[in-house]
């Protein structure tokens, strides 16, 4: 066995094992890092580069140094590449299809690539980059607008003589199996934004954690949450598609950023609505939360219309109705296409409920049920009276938050 392959025998068994053990990429690049300078690669510095599927991020950087340890950073997608990547030697490797980059930091490269001449200032001596590309996208030619899964890597060292044949052949031989590893904890955690993303934090973890099977549900009580935005359908007739769209994620931003830092799970996205729930533990925490997020919001909401005003663009008014009790929360559809959402009566009245903010004139309607359960309250719930709704055999008194 060559000293290399001894040297990495070790790594790769940790690696291997780390890997089946579900690890995450900042546990396993710390220790990764650690292990390769224990073996005595001199290292200076490391860096790995991986794409995000998120929508807000497209890839994150790690970087491990020998002072500080392991950091990372997310890069947000962006329409324009920043000049830092177009003179990477990442970029650089994978326009020209190059699996392998090494510079001593001398002459011309340094200006070509402005980042090695920065590691030189910092003392490096040697410079080393691999690439490794994943499934699909392992041998189609590179598109800067979809460069498919795969990991960036390189190492740097400040050791007079620069790395040696068998600290570059130890690498070499560690890396499928670090890309390995690395793949699968990027799986997980893709499926875990995804989820979050898509079905809200909540379900989301449960469907994660194996809650899939059609007709699986759990009976709670909770306080149901509908938002909507006033004249919608009128406005979309005469706003341009793009602006309507930027209009709706300006104002769904906010809903969302309000009920879910009150506690609320967002549950699905209804044309121009949003329906979410309050399921904090009691039903009087769920109250007093939800209360509080109706409160935040409008003040929000009318803030942001006097800042869109001054801007020149459409505004929004919004109507929101709240209401408690009990209801089904699980997995409900076909078997090759779910949702996880919540039915039942209580989901059907909050809807009627919210059907009555045109004959009561007020934004935000609350269920008589929710101000009881929110008792006591800061909140100055005023009484709108009782009203006879669809479906329901005696009337329900409804109030709203008073604010001055």
């Amino acid at each position: 066995m060559t000293d290399a392959a001894s040297r990495a025998t070790p790594i790769i068994d940790w690696l291997t094992a780390e890997g089946l053990r579900g690890a995450s990429r900042q546990e396993m690049l710390q220790g990764f890092c650690q292990r390769l300078a224990d073996t005595g690669v001199p290292l200076l510095r490391f860096h790995l580069a991986q794409r995000a599927y998120h929508p807000k991020y497209g890839g994150i950087g790690f970087s491990w140094t020998r002072a500080d340890g392991l950091s990372h950073e997310f890069y947000e997608h962006s329409d324009t590449p920043r000049d830092e990547w177009l003179y990477s030697t990442f970029y650089y490797m994978l326009e020209r299809d190059v699996p392998e980059f090494r510079s001593k930091l001398t002459g011309h490269v340094l200006e070509r690539f402005p980042a090695l001449a920065q590691f030189k200032q910092r003392g490096a001596t040697d410079y080393f980059a691999l690439a490794k590309r994943f499934g699909d996208f392992a041998d189609a030619p590179f598109d800067p607008r979809r460069p498919g899964e795969g990991i960036l890597s390189s190492w740097s060292t400040d050791h007079p003589e620069g790395f040696t044949d068998t600290d570059l052949a130890l690498i070499r031989q560690i890396y499928s199996h670090l890309a390995l590893a690395l793949r699968a904890a990027s799986a997980q955690q893709m499926a875990k934004d995804l989820l979050q993303v898509y079905l809200g934090r909540d379900a989301g973890q449960r469907v994660l954690s194996g809650e899939i099977q059609r007709g699986s549900s759990r009976q709670i009580d909770a306080v149901i949450c509908y938002f909507d935005l006033k004249g919608f359908t009128q406005l979309a007739e005469q706003i341009p598609g793009a602006e309507l769209i930027d209009m709706l994620n300006d104002y769904f931003g906010l809903a969302v950023e309000t009920i879910q830092s009150h506690g609320g799970n967002i549950l699905k996205f209804m044309g121009d609505g949003i329906l979410s729930m309050f399921d904090l533990g009691s039903i009087g925490e769920d109250a007093t939360a939800a209360l509080a997020a109706a409160s935040a919001l409008q003040g929000k909401i009318r803030k942001r219309n006097k800042e869109r005003a001054a801007q020149g663009v459409p505004t929004a008014d919004f109507t929101l109705a709240l209401h408690a009790g009990e209801i089904l929360y699980g997995n409900i559809g076909s078997e090759n296409r779910l949702d996880f959402t919540v039915i039942g009566p209580t989901v059907n009245l909050t809807a009627r409920i919210s059907g009555m903010h045109t004959s009561v004139g007020r934004s935000i309607i609350v269920s008589e049920q929710v101000q009881k359960a929110a008792q006591p309250t800061n909140h100055d719930l005023v009484s709108l009276g009782r009203y006879m709704l669809r479906g329901v055999a005696e009337p329900v008194e409804l109030f709203t938050i008073y604010e001055g």
